[in-house]
């Protein structure tokens, strides 16, 4: 048969009060009265029908019953301080980053390691999720998402506008004399035909209403494989110029035409909830993230709360 506890605070109370001998060096580790704390005392005792100290002069001392009920309480008080130290300092040395696959593969993967050499004492676990999938919102301490809504009161920072233009390998495009008009990209093969962003980027081309039905479905739901398709001469992509800096850099990728487009909601945001604001952890990736941003000439926003 179960019993039931006395009050925690009352027990609290006669486990500071049990270490010190002391109810007015109790009180100062708690943030009590010396009278506060006699009372909870004197609430236990009256719970348990015994007493569990003797009152003197100048001191208190343990009664057997209040000896024997000490121990055991002082241990387990220190069980459970051990138990939030250690727990408290692993999550302060650990940052989950819940990212869309393709931050985490084009952005992430390749500056982490300055984030862990300028902060040695944070290791970070990246969990990407990819096509179809959620951001672990409820399991991690930041989330990088794309087109996925942080959720209600979380504070979320937009860090990478959704431009997006096309874009194919040099050795694709000399093989129908080079893309010189937005007409030429229907000559070859596109990655992911059914993204709309195929449609608003033709259309503020000047020509609306492209019939795209013709090209063969090639659903790949990131632009990190995308990318990998294009680069190796698999079809023309409709990708952000922001994601494939090095592979435009260094030759892999071209880009024929300076106009890029822009969907109005869609943005991929770093966020996280608010008890999280002042973590030491969160504040170092988020004004990393924020400096590399800077680094690229990229516009860094202010935080805002989420709201619906």
């Amino acid at each position: 048969m179960s019993v039931n506890l006395p009050p925690l605070s009352a027990i609290r109370a006669f486990e500071a009060a049990s270490r010190h001998l002391s109810f007015t060096k109790a009180g100062d580790e708690l943030g009590m009265t010396q009278a506060a704390v006699s009372y909870q005392i004197k609430i236990l005792e009256d719970r348990l029908g015994f007493q569990l100290f003797t009152r003197k002069a100048r001191k208190i001392e343990l009664t057997d019953n209040g000896g024997q009920l000490a121990a055991r309480v002082v241990d387990a008080f220190s069980s459970l301080r051990s138990a939030f130290e250690d727990i408290s300092e692993k999550n302060a040395g650990q940052l989950v980053v819940s990212s869309n696959t393709t931050f985490a593969v084009n952005w992430l993967s390749n500056r982490l390691f300055e984030f862990q050499m300028q902060n040695p004492d944070v290791g970070v676990r990246i969990v990407p999720y990819g096509p179809h999938a959620e951001p672990e919102f409820n399991e991690s301490d930041v989330v990088i998402s794309a087109c996925k809504a942080p959720p209600k009161n979380w504070l979320a920072h937009e860090i990478v506008r959704a431009d997006f233009t096309p874009m194919l390998s040099p050795k694709l495009a000399d093989t129908i004399g080079g893309v010189k008009k937005p007409e030429d990209i229907l000559k070859l093969p596109l990655v992911d035909p059914q993204d709309p962003w195929w449609q608003m980027w033709f259309e503020a081309a000047g020509l609306p209403n492209v019939d795209l039905s013709g090209h063969p479905s090639s659903r790949m739901g990131s632009q990190a494989l995308e990318a990998n398709r294009a680069i190796a001469g698999q079809g023309v992509a409709i990708l952000t110029p922001y994601f494939c800096k090095t592979a435009l850099e260094n030759g892999q990728l071209i880009q024929p035409f300076k106009l890029t487009c822009h969907a109005d909601d869609e943005s991929w945001y770093m966020s996280y909830p608010p008890a999280l604001r002042s973590s030491r952890k969160v504040r170092l990736f988020r004004d990393w993230v924020h400096a590399e941003l800077k680094r690229d000439g990229m516009p860094v926003t202010a935080p805002m709360a989420v709201v619906a």
